[in-house]
C-alpha cells in the first residue's frame, strides 16, 4: 500500500521524500553527545561528587563582560629611597596631570610629601587605567584616602582607627644597675626612661640606688583589631628606694602625682640629660684639670655621649645663647625671678635668646666646646644670683591636683592602687 502509494508522487516530491528519509536514517545511526551525556546523569551519578560544566564564552554578546573590564584593581607600592608621589605614580602607569590632581586635592594630601623609605601606599586604578583612590597610611592608627566621588570630584578624608588600650603590668628587683632591672623585667627601654623621669624629681638613679630597690609598673598597650601596635603610657607605679616607698599615679592631664594628690612634678628637673655617671661634683674649691690651679666648680659635670640631648630644667625664658672659648656653646635660662640655669660645652644649641622653653625640651646637645677634655654637659643652679648644688638644693614643687578634679582623681589612684597590689600578689606567687 505505502509502495503504491510512493509511485504514484509526483517526481519532485519523491526526491525531496527520499533525502529526508536519507538524513533520519544517518543521524539515527550517529552517536548522540547529549544522549551519552544524560544517560550518565541518569546512571552514574555519584551524590557529593563534583562534575565539570563545561563553559564556551566565545560566542558570548559584546556586553556581557562590560563589568570585567570597569572593574578595579588596588596596588600596593613600598616608597623607595628618593621616591615621592611623582615616581610612584609613573611605576603605577598614571600620568603627571594625575600626581597634580591628587597632589592638589586638599592639605591633607600635604601628608604625601612627608612619605618614608618602606612606607606602604596603595593605589586603586580601573582596567582602562584611570586613576580612582588613594591610601596611605601614615601612623598606626590614621591613614589618607583620596578618591573621586560619584559626582567625578576628588575627595579627601583621614581614616581614624579605634586603639583599644589594655593593662599590663611588671615587677622587678635590682640587682647590679636599673636598667638591667628594667631588661629582665620584660620593659622596652622607652619604658624604662620614663619610670625614671616620673620618679627623677625624687631618686637619683646615677647615685642613690641600691641592691634590692625593687618596682612595680601598671603600664598601657595598644592593640587595633585585635592586634598589638604598641606600648602606651605608664599609668601607675611603686618605687622602693633604700626602704621608702614612692607612687605615681597619672592623670587625664598627663601628669603623675601621689596617691593623695600631691604633684610628683617639681619646677625643676634633677639632671637635665641622660648622663652615664658625673665626673664632677660641685666642689667650691676643685683643682681645675686644665687651668692646673683651685678654682671653685659651681655646678655639677654630667658625663654623656655627644650628641645626647640637653633638656630645660624648667620652665622659663633664654637671656643667652652663644660661644666663648671657656663656655664653648652655652645656654642660660631665667626661671621666674629667682632661678637661672646654665648649660655649658654644647656641642650644638637647639634655641635662641628670648625664646620661652617648657620643662623637658630640648635645649641643645652634649659636646665638649671650649675648656672640655671629655664630652659632657656642665649645669649650674644659681638662687638669687647664688649658685647652689643643683643636688641637693631644695626644689619648689608644682601645684597639686585640682581642688574640681580631686574627686575623681581619688578613684582613679584607688582603682590603679588595687591594680599594683594585685598584680604584686600575683607576680609573686608565680615566682
Amino acid at each position: 500500500m505505502v509502495k503504491s502509494t510512493f509511485k504514484k508522487l509526483p517526481l519532485p516530491h519523491k526526491v525531496l521524500l527520499a533525502f529526508t528519509l536519507s538524513v533520519t536514517v544517518i543521524l539515527t545511526l550517529l552517536p548522540s553527545e547529549q544522549a551519552s551525556a544524560s544517560k550518565q546523569t541518569a546512571d552514574d551519578l555519584v551524590l557529593g561528587q563534583l562534575y565539570p560544566l563545561p563553559l564556551h564564552l566565545d560566542n558570548l554578546p559584546d556586553d556581557a563582560a562590560t563589568d570585567d573590564l570597569d572593574s578595579p584593581d588596588w596596588k600596593t607600592y613600598v616608597v623607595r629611597s628618593g621616591d615621592n608621589l611623582a615616581k610612584i605614580f609613573s611605576r603605577a602607569g598614571l600620568s603627571p596631570q594625575d600626581v597634580y590632581a591628587v597632589s592638589h586635592a586638599g592639605k591633607d594630601a600635604k601628608k604625601l610629601l612627608k612619605m618614608l623609605p618602606g612606607d606602604e601606599i596603595a593605589i586603586l586604578v580601573n582596567q582602562q587605567g584611570q586613576f580612582r583612590s588613594l591610601n596611605y597610611r601614615f601612623s598606626s592608627t590614621e591613614s589618607l584616602n583620596i578618591s573621586y566621588s560619584n559626582d567625578n570630584q576628588l575627595e579627601t578624608q583621614i581614616d581614624k582607627k579605634k586603639v583599644e588600650r589594655l593593662l599590663n603590668f611588671t615587677t622587678g628587683d635590682i640587682e647590679s644597675s636599673f636598667w638591667n632591672a628594667g631588661i629582665k623585667a620584660g620593659m622596652t627601654e622607652s619604658q624604662i626612661m620614663s619610670l625614671a623621669d616620673i620618679f627623677g624629681y625624687d631618686i637619683d638613679f646615677a647615685l642613690e640606688l641600691r641592691a634590692g630597690d625593687s618596682f612595680n609598673v601598671a603600664f598601657e598597650e595598644k592593640y587595633i583589631d585585635g592586634e598589638f601596635v604598641g606600648y602606651g603610657d605608664i599609668v601607675a607605679a611603686e618605687f622602693i628606694n633604700q626602704g621608702e616607698k614612692f607612687t605615681a599615679i597619672r592623670y587625664d592631664d598627663g601628669h603623675y602625682y601621689t596617691p593623695e594628690g600631691r604633684s610628683l612634678r617639681k619646677s625643676f628637673l634633677r639632671a637635665p640629660v641622660n648622663f652615664r655617671y658625673i665626673s664632677s661634683n660641685f666642689n667650691p674649691r676643685r683643682f681645675h684639670p686644665i687651668q692646673k690651679r683651685y678654682k671653685p666648680h659651681n655646678g655639677i659635670d654630667y658625663r654623656a655621649d655627644t650628641g645626647t640631648p640637653v633638656v630645660a630644667a624648667g620652665d622659663g625664658k633664654v637671656i643667652k645663647a652663644s660661644y666663648n672659648r671657656f663656655n664653648g656653646n652655652y645656654v642660660f635660662i631665667q626661671h621666674g625671678e629667682k632661678y637661672v640655669t646654665k648649660y655649658l660645652h654644647f656641642s650644638k644649641r637647639a634655641v635662641k635668646v628670648g625664646q620661652k622653653v617648657r620643662q623637658g625640651q630640648v635645649i641643645g646637645y652634649v659636646g665638649m666646646t671650649g675648656l672640655a677634655e671629655a664630652p659632657h654637659l656642665h649645669y649650674e643652679f644659681l638662687v638669687d644670683g647664688v649658685h647652689r648644688n643643683p643636688r641637693t638644693v631644695k626644689l619648689p614643687k608644682a601645684q597639686p591636683i585640682a581642688r574640681s578634679e580631686k574627686a575623681k582623681f581619688m578613684l582613679l589612684a584607688d582603682h590603679y592602687l588595687a591594680q599594683l597590689q594585685n598584680s604584686k600578689r600575683i607576680m609573686l606567687a608565680m615566682n
